[in-house]
């Protein structure tokens, strides 16, 4: 069973290819945009399956080619948004 936060939330990273600037993260509902040289993530905390959904739906309507999509996953289920330490940026 996933674990939540009080939001209902679980924390996904969705890795396409190819560069977005930080404007696309209006567009993913305000998820956070990073860019690599050839790749870049989509993370933040999805409320629900639904919502995921609705997510890779825009990659896919987008043209974007999807990579990966991994959720933040513990030893005790699905970390939360609260619990997820996000690495520092180069």
């Amino acid at each position: 069973m996933e674990r939540s936060n009080d939001a209902g939330g679980a924390f996904y990273e969705i890795r396409v290819r190819g560069r977005l600037d930080e404007r696309w993260g209006e567009f993913f509902d305000g998820m956070e945009i990073a860019s690599g040289e050839e790749v870049t993530t989509i993370s933040g905390v999805v409320a629900d399956q639904s919502a995921l959904h609705g997510l890779l739906e825009r990659v896919r309507d987008s043209g974007l080619v999807l990579i990966s999509v991994n959720s933040a996953v513990g030893e005790k289920g699905f970390f939360t948004a609260s619990e997820v330490k996000r690495p520092m940026a180069t």
